[in-house]
């Protein structure tokens, strides 16, 4: 391998100009591809929650074939970038297309539409995600600058994701009341489509950024992880399987309110600019996941060990929901009474997703001392995979929970965009909607919390004792 000078801050900042792009792109199909079929135009919602889960599952099996497909690749750009740009050009596109839903499409035809594109989003955005992570050994050097980088990419990421969160319907009505045209039009659909075309044409400059002034640097040998490689080291590695149950229910649960708070605000606290206020909610649970992987996580670790702040953490996320359910059942209207729920609810998230880590880290060292291997790179593989099945079984929960309910405005004119919705409701949909969205996250909570406690034995004394196992081996 040749020698690696160190990064430049231009590369660096053209490395997470990147992630802002990609990750603006995942949260804008993530939080509202279901809102826009199923809301705006329509669609079926027991269709739309199926081809949603079989594409989010066909999409974590899919990352190891484009895994192998990168690490066979030879071109004299080396074999991450040109993945990367092909992947990035075409995943715009798609993008594009599948919010500009033909209008007069509708039944099957709007089945077919959607199934086609949103699969084929999954499969080109999986075409530049897994050379934009797996491009970092190739011009950096080891140790400190690639562990720093990694750090730097991902907050950029989640600078990306809290954009697209926190401007999205904002955004979306100003496009909307721009372009809408005449009366006819629902500005909402509009809004989407131009929202869409800015985001896909921003995703596409900022990945050219990194292409060009990211340049790999050495050849590097790219590990590749097969799916039957993740489930055998779940199978051999009992404390492997106990994490990734517990992430796949604690995500499903925040995943199945994440869904479900646009439909709160728009069909039960209602309001002429409501979607003003989910963009309150949403800046401020945002802050609050941040802020507690920054500042609380820190110093609670400081008092208790991860376990223990784990089950705090299920204890803040817990007395949200409850929080949540009953301040709606009050009937209470206050946006500023409903963020104390939400950001007990979101800074639980924020400090599961370092514990997650933690956990999993934990749990390579155990297999290693039990099988004589350690799979480090196959049990990492395993956060996105079970990320992506989390999003599927939520997604699939809250259509079911969408059809049963009937909640969607029923109007698509432009005068029913700017009027109170929460009338258009029954009580007894609104009251449905509550319960989906904070008892179902519950007793997933609740079930994880159990699971875990049963399962998981790997406490701080249990760790040295592996470790001290290691080093009489390794001598």
């Amino acid at each position: 391998m040749n020698e690696k000078r160190c990064l430049t801050a231009k590369e660096k900042a053209s490395y997470g100009v990147g992630a802002v792009g990609k990750d603006m792109v995942y949260m804008l199909s993530a939080s509202y591809i279901q809102y826009y079929y199923y809301d705006l135009l329509g669609m079926s919602a027991m269709a739309l929650g199926v081809i949603l889960l079989i594409a989010r599952v066909f999409d974590a099996f899919n990352d190891p074939i484009m895994g192998v497909i990168v690490a066979r690749t030879r071109t004299k750009w080396g074999k991450f970038r040109p993945w990367l740009l092909i992947g990035t050009i075409t995943n715009a596109i798609v993008l594009f297309v599948m919010f500009a839903c033909p209008p007069k499409l509708n039944g099957a035809g709007m089945i077919a539409y959607a199934a086609v594109f949103y699969i084929l989003w999954g499969v080109t955005y999986t075409m530049m995600d897994i050379p934009f992570w797996s491009m970092i050994p190739a011009f950096t050097k080891g140790g400190k600058e690639r562990e720093n980088l990694t750090t730097l990419a991902r907050s950029c990421a989640g600078v990306g994701s809290a954009i697209v969160q926190i401007f999205t319907l904002m955004a979306v009505h100003f496009l909307g009341n721009a372009f809408g045209g005449n009366g006819n039009n629902n500005i909402e659909i509009i809004g989407f489509k131009w929202f869409a075309l800015i985001i896909a044409c921003l995703f596409v400059a900022f990945i050219v950024i990194t292409c060009i002034n990211v340049k790999e640097k050495s050849t590097v040998n790219m590990e590749t992880v097969s799916v039957k490689k993740m489930f055998k080291a779940l199978i051999q590695n009992d404390q492997a399987m106990s994490v990734v149950i517990t992430i796949v229910c604690v995500n499903t649960a925040l995943y199945i309110t994440s869904n479900l708070v646009i439909y709160f605000f728009k069909y039960d606290l209602g309001g002429t600019r409501w979607y003003a206020d989910n963009t309150v909610f949403n800046t401020v649970g945002g802050a609050s996941q941040i802020l507690a992987m920054m500042l609380l996580y820190p110093v609670l670790r400081k008092f208790f060990n991860s376990i223990k702040i784990f089950y705090i953490s299920l204890a803040m996320s817990v007395i949200g929901y409850i929080t949540l359910l009953l301040f709606a059942m009050c009937g209470v209207r206050s946006l500023a009474v409903f963020l104390i729920p939400g950001v007990l609810i979101m800074a639980s998230a924020g400090m599961n997703n370092v514990l997650v880590t933690v956990f999993l880290a934990n749990t390579v060292d155990y297999g290693e001392l039990k099988n004589g291997r350690r799979d480090e790179s196959v049990i990492f593989s395993m956060q996105t995979f079970v990320v992506k099945l989390a999003t599927g079984l939520a997604i699939f929960v809250t259509s079911a929970a969408l059809q049963f309910l009937n909640l969607k405005s029923g109007d698509s004119s432009k005068v029913a965009q700017t009027m109170d919705l929460s009338g258009m409701v029954s009580n007894s949909s609104k009251m449905g909607l509550r319960m989906v969205m904070t008892i179902i996250p519950i007793l997933g909570l609740v079930f994880a919390f159990f699971w875990f406690r049963s399962k998981y034995i790997l406490t701080d004394s249990k760790l040295n004792e592996i470790s001290s196992e290691l080093e009489k081996n390794f001598r």
